[in-house]
């Protein structure tokens, strides 16, 4: 009898585990904390990293990204369970975490590396991303100006950028506050 339901709870197990397909995806909305933060919150968002992509340097960092003409946006890569969140939520929440109509950057973060892009590993995610681009424009009687980007490759910023909204508080709180971005955010989405 102990055989059998050991064999019982190893299918179980097994299927779960089966049934969880892990996939990635990629955002910039200006500076990659507090997209982080956004994302984490997610259910079905296993783990969110900060880090660099569009560009042409390979390994760049911060002050290259930041001050230097490599192509590089802030993204976060959002690693997920696609049996509990899908892409279209994924891109839900982006869209409610940027100002789509601002060329110049993100809130108070001004400058290319700054500036919002969705970007698509394949012709669905593609698909959706130009379907919600003009559901804004539509919605909103506003050109948006993220950028719609093919996915190619995503390099991982400095350690001191990960996490950085639960391992500098304090300091992301003032950051965050100071930048208005709530107070914008709410603004645009009417929240």
């Amino acid at each position: 009898m102990k055989f059998l339901l050991f064999i019982f709870l190893n299918l179980i197990i097994t299927n779960s585990v089966l049934a969880s397909e892990k996939s990635k995806a990629y955002f910039a909305g200006g500076c990659f904390w507090c997209m982080e933060e956004s994302f984490e919150k997610l259910t079905g968002v296993e783990k969110v990293i900060s880090g660099y992509s569009g560009g042409k340097t390979e390994n760049p960092t911060y002050e290259e990204v930041t001050y230097g003409n490599t192509g590089h946006l802030e993204v976060v890569e959002v690693i997920y369970d696609t049996s509990l969140i899908s892409f279209e939520e994924l891109l839900k929440n982006f869209w409610l975490n940027i100002d789509p109509f601002d060329p110049y950057g993100q809130f108070c973060d001004k400058g290319y590396s700054y500036r919002s892009a969705a970007f698509y590993t394949n012709q669905k995610e593609k698909d959706l991303i130009e379907k919600d681009f003009k559901r804004l424009e539509k919605k909103f009687n506003k050109k948006v100006v993220t950028y719609i980007r093919e996915f190619e490759k995503f390099y991982i910023a400095e350690d001191r950028h990960q996490d950085y909204y639960q391992v500098y508080f304090l300091n992301y709180l003032k950051y965050k506050k100071a930048c208005r971005r709530e107070e914008i955010l709410n603004r645009i989405w009417k929240m």
